[in-house]
């Protein structure tokens, strides 16, 4: 599975948001020239985010964007099916009428597997593992 610009911007996005919550709410440009993102596709990237009800708009002169949510309530599990959908790393797990050998192909259920287990990785990494530095196998306590 190779992940679109769409999911790694959207956690970009995030972790910029994250990092700089304590000032308010973030201006796209701010955002922009930190990730070196052109705003016209931040703003393409934002709609989805707030749709799954993660990051909040503020208008006005010291509007922009929030986290709707604590960091360490998304993952990037979560991030991923958003953008890219529930997705396989090949498709005969979620399809195996796509190919005679399904039912009998050991190969098969390894790719599952591992497909599972990337899944798990995502689902417990969070956008505050990332802003801490933390996204390795041995989390703190």
């Amino acid at each position: 599975m190779k992940l679109s610009t769409r999911s790694r911007y959207g956690v970009r996005i995030l972790v910029d948001l994250a990092r700089n919550s304590n000032q308010g709410p973030v201006q796209m440009g701010e955002i922009s020239k930190r990730q070196d993102i052109s705003v016209k596709y931040l703003e393409q990237l934002i709609r989805p985010l707030k749709q799954a009800n993660m990051v909040n708009s503020v208008r006005g002169p010291k509007g922009g964007h929030l986290l709707t949510k604590k960091p360490e309530d998304i993952t990037l599990g979560q991030i991923v099916r958003l953008f890219e959908g529930q997705s396989e790393l090949v498709e005969c797990i979620s399809n195996p009428e796509k190919c005679s050998m399904s039912d009998d192909c050991q190969v098969r259920l390894a790719w599952e597997d591992a497909t599972k287990v990337l899944y798990e990785k995502l689902d417990s990494t969070t956008i505050a593992d990332l802003v801490e530095g933390n996204n390795s196998d041995e989390k703190k306590g």
